[in-house]
């Protein structure tokens, strides 16, 4: 039974938690806040252990399923005492202090950093692809208006106010992407971290009121050919901020930790 511990408690954590029979995993530990114990606590089963950081324990892998401040807060600590760490919190790896950081931690930890695919698909064939030569890559997000809230797009539209109106609100690298928008660009930072690397992928984000869900595209260029995908995505029923194929991309990676079969 592979004991698994979670950093965080939102819906992606939630989802995960919950589905971890279902793929012979048990919950054994939450890292969280202070101030999100008594929420968790009520959630949980009464034998999980709540902490603001690990000690003793030594589960087989840790999820950090908490956002970019959390990883920045615990990836360097866990994986330097030689734990698995799998994160959804991709984006995070923009800054090029906290990349290296968590590298030599993995390294002088003996483990590794292990990236959920998130929201996107066809990371594989991209990463495939850039063994040959990638030429270009180029990621297109584009979400209804209200799910740009609280965003970078809030300084530069008006988001109740868009009418039928299209709009491009950024154009740039992944790296740009993924430090303007921290909660909302962990995609555009797994594609580049599958192909080109941050500066080399190119990113456009867009608000479209015609859009009724997340769709994100994949384009690339190269001696492979060519590759255009796309998929249109659903939120968790908890948490309309929350990718559904987040959550079950971070299953798919913790079945793979024991199963004698892998793609």
């Amino acid at each position: 039974m592979l004991k698994v511990a979670v950093i965080g408690y939102g819906a992606i954590a939630q989802y995960v938690v919950k589905a971890l029979p279902s793929i012979h995993a048990e919950l054994c530990l939450v890292i969280a806040r202070p101030a999100s114990f008594t929420a968790a606590q009520k959630a949980l089963n009464t034998g999980v252990k709540i902490v603001e950081q690990l000690a003793d324990e030594r589960p087989d892998v840790v999820v950090d399923c908490a956002g970019h401040a959390a990883l920045k807060q615990h990836g360097v600590a866990l994986l330097s005492a030689g734990l698995p760490l799998l994160t959804v919190s991709i984006g995070a790896l923009a800054d090029p202090k906290l990349h290296e950081q968590l590298t030599e931690a993995a390294r002088a930890g003996g483990t590794k950093l292990l990236l959920a695919s998130g929201a996107i698909g066809g990371l594989d064939a991209l990463a495939s692809a850039k063994h040959g030569d990638l030429k270009s890559v180029t990621y297109i997000g584009r979400k209804p208006p209200a799910a740009w809230k609280g965003s970078h797009a809030d300084e530069v539209l008006d988001l109740d106010q868009m009418g039928d109106q299209v709009v491009t609100h950024f154009s740039g690298t992944a790296r740009e992407a993924a430090l303007l928008y921290p909660k909302n660009a962990n995609v555009a930072a797994a594609v580049a971290l599958a192909g080109l690397g941050f500066d080399q992928t190119n990113v456009e984000l867009i608000a479209d009121p015609n859009a009724a869900a997340n769709i994100h595209e994949i384009r690339a260029l190269g001696d492979f050919g060519e590759m255009h995908f796309s998929i249109q995505g659903q939120s968790l029923p908890s948490n309309n901020r929350s990718s559904a194929l987040a959550a079950m991309s971070v299953l798919k990676m913790l079945s793979d930790q024991t199963a004698a079969i892998t793609f």
